[in-house]
């Protein structure tokens, strides 16, 4: 259901995007890089945290790392991610296909900067098979993020 959900999203939103769905496995960064012939940088992985009560998601490039230091001072608080088993309760995605689009319920989404060193990325697309080519700034405008600074 969560890849159908991504789908209905582009079909609404962005018809000309279509959701890849490979033989595959795309869960991890590298098995996406993999699969799709590109530098684990260019997959956008889309990491869930907790900020308070709310739920925020953060994408960044594959090969980068959440910088502690910036991402307190960004939110005023400690990087806390989501617990495994309530990722997909929150996202409606499972781990290894979480993604900005076609969530269970409207959450805060940012991207980090660096997905701007590259012209097309490639986030998960709901499932731990599917993925869509995007540029960073459509990825932006279709899911309202706002660009941030808290990865190394």
């Amino acid at each position: 259901m969560s890849v159908e959900s991504v789908k209905a999203f582009f079909a609404e939103h962005a018809p000309d995007i279509q959701v890849l769905e490979p033989e595959t496995s795309t869960a991890t960064v590298l098995e996406a890089a993999e699969t799709f012939g590109v530098a684990p940088g260019q997959i956008a992985k889309t990491l869930s945290f907790r900020v308070g009560d709310d739920v925020i998601l953060i994408v960044a490039r594959g090969d980068a790392r959440i910088d502690n230091k910036k991402f307190k001072a960004q939110f005023s608080t400690k990087a806390k991610m989501l617990a495994f088993e309530d990722v997909e309760a929150e996202t409606g995605h499972p781990v290894g296909g979480v993604c900005p689009f076609g969530l269970t319920k409207p959450l805060k989404i940012y991207c980090d900067v660096n997905l701007k060193d590259f012209e097309e990325v490639l986030p998960a697309a709901g499932g731990t098979r599917a993925a869509v080519r995007i540029t960073p700034a459509r990825l932006a405008d279709l899911t309202s993020a706002e660009w941030i600074d808290v990865c190394q």
